[in-house]
């Protein structure tokens, strides 16, 4: 790759990093904690049918978006607010 190209590579790489923010991803068990420290709390849920169903959850706590991905649906407290997303879009990094 030409000097031009990585410089372009890099700059898009930057770009996509800056559209999505800092992405954390957690184990189910520590999202549930972490989902329990900010309560009442924002969870977008999305749904996902490709081979088997995955569920998909994210969430923000202190200025950081976290992010857990599991076969069968969390259960959470009556103390979230839940959206229904059709996707969640993790950038693979």
């Amino acid at each position: 790759m030409s000097g031009a190209g990585a410089a372009s590579t890099a700059r898009t790489l930057a770009n996509a990093l800056k559209a999505s923010g800092v992405i954390v991803e957690v184990s189910p068990k520590d999202f549930l904690t972490i989902v329990r420290r900010n309560e009442p709390a924002l969870i977008v849920h999305a749904q996902s049918k490709i081979i088997r169903t995955t569920h998909k959850y994210l969430t923000s706590y202190k200025g950081l978006a976290f992010y857990t991905r599991v076969n069968d649906p969390l259960s959470f407290l009556s103390k979230v607010e839940m959206i229904e997303a059709k996707k969640i879009s993790i950038p693979d990094m």
